[in-house]
């Protein structure tokens, strides 16, 4: 975005994988930008300039952010503080940096501590949106349509950063909304990580059973509908679960004590109670707007 003359010139793309290079492919479908891509594995970023999502590439961050008017961040969660310190020296006096982490919080106080001043241009972000696949070949254009992207910009956060990001996510064709870092965390903790959490240990538990086999081959679609999750990266995961432990172990707690009340009322013959429990879930599910 040369300041200038409020046009993006320059994006640089950290991790082009599904989240990345999405977003590129449909930034490129509306823009004319020259978006250069940077990883540590040059045969993806290569795959991805093939595919029309990147014009060019580096595997060296600093050589990738430098002259970009934009930097987004898409790498694991663990991965996030390494960037940043790589980030460090090469970047413009107004270059914005955002990023598409699951959790808020460990993002934007590693961004504070290596940016310090220049804090003032770091817009956090999360798109809800997401496939099982991560690599290059899976990113769709249309990925973000019609899906919700979250910004916790941080008290310091310059508000034209906040406007130029929302900008280009709203070019995607995504719904921008904002909330605070803390509430973020809380929220993503019970509608996306509890759910992958829960189909893991599913998945995980059913394949220690003796016979396996036999169940996975009888498994109906609720089974293949609520297990799908359990095909995401687990190295994502891993990081998720170090990041928003506190907000997670609240919603497992939570969960776990509202599974066990069902227990009680099934093993003491309480069913009046347990219908009673489905059809506040139903009607609580029905009144849903999920996109």
């Amino acid at each position: 975005m040369t300041h200038t003359n409020g046009t993006l010139q320059q994006l640089t793309i950290i991790g082009v994988g599904l989240i990345g290079g999405s977003f590129a492919l449909a930034l490129k479908q509306q823009l004319d930008i020259k978006i250069v891509g940077c990883g540590r594995n040059s045969d993806n970023l290569e795959a991805a300039k093939q595919l029309g999502a990147i014009d060019t590439y580096e595997t060296d961050i600093g050589k990738a952010v430098s002259g970009a008017d934009m930097v987004f961040v898409a790498v694991p969660l663990g991965a996030m503080e390494m960037v940043f310190r790589a980030m460090q020296g090469h970047l413009g006096a107004d270059t914005i940096v955002t990023d598409a982490g699951s959790a808020k919080a460990t993002v934007v106080a590693a961004a504070e501590q290596i940016f310090a001043d220049k804090a003032v241009n770091f817009v956090p972000g999360h798109p809800i949106a997401g496939r099982e696949k991560s690599s290059v070949h899976a990113a769709l254009p249309e990925l973000y349509q019609q899906r919700r992207v979250v910004l916790t910009p941080t008290k310091q956060t310059k508000p034209e950063a906040v406007a130029q990001v929302q900008t280009l996510w709203e070019l995607t064709g995504a719904f921008i909304t904002q909330m605070s870092v803390e509430h973020h965390d809380e929220v993503l903790a019970a509608t996306s990580h509890l759910p992958h959490m829960l189909a893991y240990v599913l998945v995980d538990l059913l394949a220690h059973e003796t016979d396996s086999k036999e169940i996975f081959q009888y498994a109906a679609g609720g089974f293949r509908d609520f297990t799908r999750i359990a095909a995401s990266d687990p190295v994502m995961w891993h990081d998720i679960c170090v990041a928003n432990k506190t907000a997670l172990l609240e919603q497992m707690d939570a969960f776990s004590q509202h599974l066990m009340q069902l227990r009680e009322q099934m093993a003491n013959g309480q069913f009046d109670e347990v219908k009673a429990l489905f059809q506040r879930a139903q009607q609580a599910r029905e009144n849903l707007q999920i996109k």
